[in-house]
């Protein structure tokens, strides 16, 4: 069953969410979407989840979609790590005793290595996608040395990079929800966070998966490589592929992507059900 609701975060902004919940889960999702974009586009991704017995969280970024907030802003890196923990307390309470994961993409990928860097142990494990957690393109350092303040706002050109699929290419450039202008501002704090979070690598221990398309032109897929280098997790998974661009739960390829997802997650809830959770994993890397 959905519900859509609004709820305050810690200062008082209004965000919008949706639960997808299912009978008994076998684990609980929280989905973070990216940057100028927002909940609804992880609509299918939900239905798999849900049909695989994962209850679904998910909320509009402040600034995106229908959620409260100056749009495509953050004032600093760690309200984005508050933002999430607020979902993540709800659902933990929805859902007592249930493991809980995070699947984040591009700058929801940076949220949630963020949210894992901040609350270590707090949750059982991440699922990044095209996860924008280095800044090997140079975005955010560009932003950091213009000379125009954090409220200049530059034209959202990200449409043509996002997926192979034209039709996808398409609905996003159409979808009133998904934001045409962001700030530098945001740039800024994303910048901050990144540099915060390659300090304090060996702070991230949880399981991760790390999932990355080799012809990426938005998130470079050293991104990926490099987070997977540097974190301090024995439990850590990174797979490329070969031909798709940056969202590929979205690409032609969608279902292989989202099958290996489900297959970590089926593997990883399994194990806590059964009380295997301390066992050590060795680290794995596919290309």
């Amino acid at each position: 069953m959905a519900v859509e609701y609004t709820f305050e975060t810690f200062d008082g902004t209004k965000l919008f969410g949706k639960i997808d919940a299912v009978e008994d889960p076998r684990a609980v999702i929280v989905i973070v979407h990216g940057l100028c974009e927002h909940q609804g586009r992880y609509d299918y991704l939900t239905m798999r989840l849900n049909a695989q017995g994962y209850s679904v969280y998910r909320f509009d970024h402040r600034g995106h979609g229908r959620s409260e907030g100056q749009k495509i802003y953050f004032s600093s890196f760690e309200e984005v790590a508050k933002d999430v923990d607020v979902v993540i307390e709800r659902a933990f309470v929805d859902n007592p005793m249930v493991p809980l994961y995070i699947i984040g993409h591009s700058m929801g990928g940076f949220a949630a290595a963020l949210y894992g860097t901040t609350f270590p142990g707090k949750v059982d494990g991440y699922v990044l996608s095209g996860a924008w957690t280095r800044d090997n393109k140079g975005l955010t350092k560009a932003a950091v040395a213009a000379p125009a303040d954090d409220l200049f706002y530059i034209p959202n050109e990200l449409g043509d990079g996002v997926c192979s699929d034209p039709a996808v290419g398409r609905a996003y450039e159409a979808d009133p929800y998904v934001e045409k202008q962001m700030s530098l501002g945001l740039f800024r704090a994303v910048n901050a966070g990144q540099n915060w979070m390659r300090e304090n690598a060996a702070e991230f221990i949880d399981p991760v998966i790390l999932l990355h398309g080799a012809d990426d032109g938005l998130v470079d897929v050293s991104d990926s490589l490099e987070f997977f280098q540097e974190i301090g997790s024995t439990d850590k998974s990174l797979r490329v592929y070969a031909g798709l661009l940056h969202e590929i739960f979205n690409e032609y390829d969608k279902d292989a992507v989202i099958e290996d997802a489900l297959e970590w997650l089926s593997g990883h809830a399994d194990l806590i059900e059964f009380g295997f959770e301390d066992i050590e994993f060795e680290e794995d890397v596919e290309e």
